[in-house]
């Protein structure tokens, strides 16, 4: 059954065309995810099908009586409600009764109208959505329902407008960046939640597990055309790469007739036959088409930043607390080369305020937080960038600096750069202020690499970028060389990017966990039942065997040791050939063979601790 049909509808600003000629329909059952780039429109069109704007043309046709609620990425609530009070006066007859049930109980001694209350609960089968509506409160850690909406936290007030839109329980749901300042817990149960129950939705998101659970229908728009795919995102990213080569081997045929025609155009004398002018404006057409390749971006970098030294950030015993709220208590930690460290936890475990401990921002109330002397970080936080009026994207960037040093003497400009995330020439000068959430996310991001840390803190950089710029991010940070430290929620980029995480479990506990995400999930949900299942009698004999978790870190450690190695090895080789200079002077002479004895003599060092791993694996 048909609910939404979108008809030929076109979206500009000024003379940029977003899309034209859109049509698709949405069906009951299904559950859509929307995939393009920022700024492509994505967030127009779900106004558009909303209602919330109209399309410059085409229409939206909705069946009639059907039930529509929008989640935006932005909601709009009233400052002066508290949490309950927009919860009741939400347009809902169950609510109504719930709430009418809920003040006769307070006022016992008029029997009639907890009579007319509790019988409209049972004419209703309120029960089951009173049960659903408490559920949905406390996954969302909604509990204080005298909060006011004026004094909630962008976050709050997002997952308030999630409950909202959940309980009004919509024929079709609108949803753009669901799970954005949601923590993990909250979109697992999600998830779930959209698993079992029977809607129809309609969303943009950037989290592409989210994507692979709950989507049956992937619609991608792409330069302005939308393609189908009906199945998950991992089918979508199988059938995607195949369109990709079906249209390079397109374009290469293109070409190979562009360039034969336009061999004949330039042969041919001034006075044209009309059969000559039918074949030129065959040509024009051609032409178009060869103009429109597809740019493929993809990082290959060799960054030439400062080598971090012995020390690079060490945390002796922090202590930190915000009241009785303890962040950490006798907090040891010391970071070590090539790092890539995951932080998880609930909200309000303070991840936020640990990135802000290690990177200076904040001092610790106890202990101390020692950084090494070659320590340059790069922090990206979640305020984002900072719009000044007039200025152009370019200008933003090289207020932080005109280049990137790479190996072997080379430079990326800060224009290159630019590109390498997905800011054409042409975009690279356009006002800042013009540019879509998700594109100055991405801005923001190149105003932090332009600085060429070697100690990088990402603090929810997944959030508003969509999965076309995630690629390119993920490709980035695997050639990064330096430390990388990183919270977000995204599961899929936590597991392509980290080899381990700290696990913040509130009140100054943490657990150091040797693997991803996903690793990590496992070794939680495997975890009670290896233990319950082993018996008294036989424990003392499994305590010589080990663990599935110590493992799965002694695996993790071989991978972090083979990771240190490989960095070690390349810088070994650059010095091995910069004795090949004859121009080197006997001091110069010196401070290399100090250098290449440092860096053999760690080689051999992280080579004996591997070799212990590995006998360890195999016994």
């Amino acid at each position: 059954m048909n609910l939404i049909s979108i008809e030929q509808v076109a979206r500009s600003f000024g003379e940029r065309i977003l899309f034209k000629d859109i049509s698709f329909g949405i069906n009951k059952g299904q559950k859509i995810g929307l995939i393009a780039e920022n700024g492509s429109g994505k967030s127009s069109l779900l106004d558009i099908i909303a209602g919330k704007t109209l399309p410059d043309q085409g229409q939206v046709n909705y069946r009639k009586d059907m039930k529509l609620a929008f989640l935006a990425q932005e909601p709009e609530l009233n400052n002066e409600w508290t949490i309950e009070e927009t919860l009741t006066r939400a347009d809902h007859p169950m609510m109504r009764v719930i709430t009418a049930y809920e003040h006769a109980l307070l006022h016992p001694e008029d029997e009639k109208s907890y009579q007319v209350a509790f019988e409209a609960m049972e004419r209703s089968s309120a029960w089951d959505f009173e049960f659903q509506y408490q559920q949905i409160l406390s996954r969302l850690k909604l509990e204080d329902l005298t909060l006011k909406v004026g004094n909630m936290s962008g976050g709050q007030k997002k997952r308030l407008a999630l409950a909202l839109a959940l309980l009004e329980t919509p024929d079709v749901l609108l949803l753009d960046e669901p799970t954005n300042h949601l923590d993990l817990e909250m979109i697992e149960w999600l998830e779930a939640y959209f698993a079992k129950e029977k809607m129809t939705l309609f969303m943009v998101t950037h989290d592409r597990y989210f994507l692979e659970r709950v989507c049956d229908q992937i619609i991608e728009l792409d330069r302005g055309e939308l393609y189908h795919y009906s199945g998950n995102y991992s089918y979508f990213l199988e059938k995607r790469q195949e369109r990709l080569a079906l249209e390079a081997l397109m374009q290469h045929k293109n070409d190979q007739v562009f360039k034969s025609e336009l061999d004949w155009i330039r042969r041919q004398p001034k006075a044209r036959t009309t059969k000559s002018k039918s074949r030129i404006d065959d040509f024009a057409a051609i032409e178009a088409k060869t103009k429109q390749r597809r740019q493929e971006h993809k990082i290959q970098l060799e960054i030439n930043m400062n080598r971090l030294g012995a020390k690079i950030i060490e945390c002796h015993k922090v202590h930190h607390a915000f009241g009785q709220k303890v962040i950490l208590d006798g907090f040891s930690y010391h970071f070590q080369p090539a790092e890539r460290l995951g932080i998880v936890g609930k909200n309000g475990t303070g991840k936020s305020t640990f990135l802000n401990l290690i990177s200076g921002k904040i001092d610790p109330q106890g202990g101390k937080i020692v950084l090494g002397e070659t320590v340059q970080i790069g922090y990206y936080t979640q305020a984002g960038i900072e719009v000044k009026p007039g200025q152009k994207v370019i200008e933003v960037i090289q207020e932080f600096g005109e280049y990137i040093p790479l190996k072997h003497g080379r430079q990326l400009s800060a224009s290159q750069l630019l590109e390498r995330f997905l800011f054409d020439r042409k975009k690279q000068y356009d006002y800042v202020e013009k540019l879509s959430g998700g594109e100055r996310k991405r801005l923001y991001l190149c105003t932090v690499l332009i600085q060429n840390p070697n100690f990088l803190i990402l603090d929810e950089p997944t959030n508003d970028l969509d999965v076309v710029t995630l690629g390119v991010l993920e490709s980035f940070l695997l050639d990064f060389p330096g430390c990388l430290v990183v919270v977000s929620h995204d599961r899929y980029f936590m597991d392509k990017i980290v080899d381990h995480l700290l696990v913040f479990e509130g009140q100054g506990a943490f657990t150091d966990f040797p693997g991803n995400y996903s690793d990590y999930r496992a070794y939680t949900q495997e975890a009670p039942k290896s233990s319950s299942s082993q018996s008294a009698e036989n424990k003392k004999e499994v305590s010589k065997v080990k663990t599935p978790q110590q493992n799965l870190q002694i695996k993790k450690e071989i991978q972090k040791i083979e990771t240190q190695i490989s960095v070690l090895e390349k810088e070994k080789s650059e010095l091995e050939l910069a004795f090949l200079n004859p121009g080197l002077s006997p001091e110069e002479m010196t401070k290399l063979s100090i250098k290449l004895a440092k860096v053999t003599d760690e080689i051999d060092e992280k080579t004996m601790i591997w070799m212990e791993y590995s006998d360890e694996m195999g016994q």
